[in-house]
């Protein structure tokens, strides 16, 4: 129990001592800042920044030899310079140059379910084939399939169903009649 007090008064003199330094150096350290970044904003990060640390390292500001302003300005600059360091590190972004056409999407799903659909249109007979290729390929209704096939509107429809019926099974799907294939 001593020690939670002793670390809790710990707490309490460091607390102040940020609050002093902050009080006497604040203003001094945050227009350093805002000299050297040109910018409020940034100056103020800066300002929290050097006052975090000097709270992270109250031992360092008790103890120095030199003055607490000196080194409260100190870590400014040097957070300042750090932040600069690490802006130039990282490379520039650049648009992409006129004339190049944007990254693709990956079409390589597309083309996996091309092939299984290629191969279970096969697994059909060629008359099931035949209408799904001219109703869902080539988009006619089902009058204009029957005409181009030579057979009554009736059995588009029909062979259509059997067709869907016989694909859904082929997938493991429940078939639901009149709704097309379900995906």
């Amino acid at each position: 129990m001593a020690l939670w007090g002793s670390r809790r008064r710990r707490e309490a003199e460091d607390e102040a001592l940020i609050r002093s330094l902050y009080n006497e150096h604040g203003a001094a350290v945050l227009a350093y800042a805002a000299r050297l970044t040109g910018d409020r904003s940034a100056a103020e990060d800066v300002a929290q920044e050097t006052f975090i640390r000097a709270w992270r390292n109250p031992d360092v500001l008790a103890n120095s030899k030199g003055s607490v302003r000196g080194w409260l300005l100190t870590v400014a600059r040097n957070i300042v310079i750090d932040r600069a360091r690490a802006r130039q590190a990282r490379p520039a972004e650049v648009a992409p140059a006129a004339g190049t056409e944007p990254p693709q999407d990956d079409h390589a799903d597309s083309v996996v379910d091309s092939i299984v659909v290629m191969d279970a249109l096969d697994s059909l007979s060629a008359d099931h084939r035949a209408v799904l290729v001219e109703v869902y390929f080539r988009k006619r209704s089902v009058a204009e399939a029957a005409r181009v096939l030579g057979v009554p509107p009736g059995t588009v429809k029909s062979r259509s169903y059997h067709a869907l019926q016989a694909l859904r099974r082929r997938f493991g799907r429940r078939a639901s009649p009149g709704k097309g294939m379900a995906r």
